[in-house]
């Protein structure tokens, strides 16, 4: 699902909404867990799941073109792990 299809998709369930307020209110959600993270903060949606950060250290990596070796720097990278209740809904069968 896009971004897009989410602003349908709760249009849709919320008639009573215009569209560039969900527009907004999306942004804004989406806004918010990108500056908290940024920020080194852990974002949890409970019965969704976590958002946090996890940092790589350095290390040699190869260029898969020329073989030659590369030195990659430390990096951030973000990190979703998913909730009790958001597990068990997509596992039931």
């Amino acid at each position: 699902m896009t971004k897009s299809e989410l602003i349908q998709r709760l249009r849709e369930r919320n008639p009573h909404l215009y569209q560039r307020d969900i527009e907004k209110i999306v942004g804004t959600i989406f806004d918010e867990i990108t500056e908290a993270l940024a920020r080194g903060d852990r974002v949890e949606l409970r019965g969704f799941g976590a958002f946090s950060i996890k940092k790589r250290d350095a290390r040699t990596g190869r260029n898969p073109r020329t073989g030659e070796s590369v030195d990659v720097g430390e990096k951030c990278i973000p990190f979703f792990k998913t909730g009790k209740q958001l597990r068990e809904r997509l596992n039931t069968e």
